[in-house]
């Protein structure tokens, strides 16, 4: 999948980035364990008399001598081929120190102290004291990173009800405006008509650039006079949509957290207005947070469940950050959908969550 390509080569610039960080575990206090292979021995020379019992080995028809320590093993066609045990793998006990540089680990990809230890404790279950290489390590921990991953990968919902209202909320920065301008044009690829409302309507860069990707895309973007009310601009959307028959209706929002009390009641005036048109509007809010900021996307979540009624997440720049851990800790700790994440600004860089994909790019395994 070109997607997943992509979001290997993007995700984790730093050097810290995880799967090094796993090598380094297991190269730390482990050592080089030779893997058992089929050797493939020289028979030893006939005896004169065949039917007469064995000799005992002498010299000349004794089997091949061990192999001395540090040369490589195998028999003859296993060392010509290169197949035999000589490549051997570095593994380490899996004990209590090997735990707890894992449980650091995790935490600084920010994957959170309660998942990272609830992660590492299953690792270590059944396998406690057991040699592991950094393959089957990775392996081990993708699996954890998928389980956890697995009930949140939920592709936006789309109703028969039209138009379908998306409410688009997060902090300013976060990616919100392009954002709805990748989803916009997924839509409308996919033969639905949409309608984004500018509903940032305090912020002239946030209108101009969600024109932007509205021509990008082919989509119309409904726009008011800086500084007009966003729950005005919401209901003329909204009355815009139901007249063409559109079949989405995506509402940008301020995201000013300095001042929670103006943008809860700003937030509760479009919910209050698109619902004398819709009584169920709206029938989606997609909080967008921003992987950068690492682990205050916590917070963010718990602000915004406050201000609105988060529906799902969608998770942006996973292409500048080493610590994609707090998708794991989100996961975890909210259990909200997760419904797309993003790796880049083109306007392809959107794609649904796949929590295998995910786990894998993670953790440095190969497809």
């Amino acid at each position: 999948m070109a997607f997943f390509s992509k979001l290997k080569d993007k995700l984790f610039k730093s050097s810290s980035k995880l799967d090094e960080g796993l090598d380094a575990i297991v190269e730390e206090g482990g050592e080089e364990v030779v893997a058992a292979v089929e050797e493939v021995q020289v028979a030893p020379e006939p005896t004169p008399a065949p039917k007469a019992p064995k000799p005992a080995p002498t010299a000349e028809s004794a089997p091949i001598p061990e192999t001395p320590q540090g040369a490589p093993k195998g028999g003859i066609l296993a060392r010509l081929t290169g197949r035999g045990s000589g490549a051997a793998e570095v593994k380490r006990v899996l004990d209590d120190d090997m735990l707890e540089q894992l449980e650091e680990l995790l935490i600084a990809s920010d994957m959170g102290v309660d998942t990272a230890l609830r992660v590492t404790a299953n690792i270590a279950e059944g396998r406690f004291g057991k040699r592991l290489s950094a393959r089957q390590l990775k392996e081990l921990l993708a699996e954890e990173i998928a389980r956890i991953m697995e009930p949140v990968a939920k592709p936006l919902p789309i109703y028969p009800t039209t138009p379908q209202v998306v409410l688009v909320v997060g902090v300013n920065g976060s990616g919100k405006t392009t954002t709805i301008g990748k989803l916009a044009s997924q839509f409308k690829g996919a033969g639905k008509t949409v309608v984004i409302a500018a509903g940032d309507t305090f912020r002239a860069a946030a209108v101009e650039q969600l024109q932007v990707w509205g021509e990008r895309a082919g989509v119309p973007v409904l726009t008011a006079p800086e500084g007009s009310d966003p729950a005005s601009l919401a209901f003329d959307a909204m009355t815009k949509a139901q007249e063409t028959g559109a079949d989405l209706l995506m509402i940008d929002t301020a995201g000013r957290l300095q001042n929670r009390a103006d943008l809860m009641e700003e937030l509760a005036k479009i919910v209050r207005v698109i619902r004398k048109k819709d009584e169920n509007a709206p029938h989606n809010t997609l909080l967008v947070l921003d992987a950068t900021t690492g682990q205050n996307a916590i917070n963010q979540v718990e602000t915004f469940q406050k201000l609105a009624d988060v529906s799902g997440l969608v998770m942006t720049k996973l292409d500048g950050t080493a610590k994609g851990g707090i998708l794991v800790s989100l996961a975890d700790k909210f259990g909200l959908p997760i419904h797309a994440i993003g790796v880049g600004e083109q306007i392809d860089d959107l794609a649904p969550f796949d929590p295998e994909e995910f786990a894998a790019a993670l953790t440095g395994l190969s497809e």
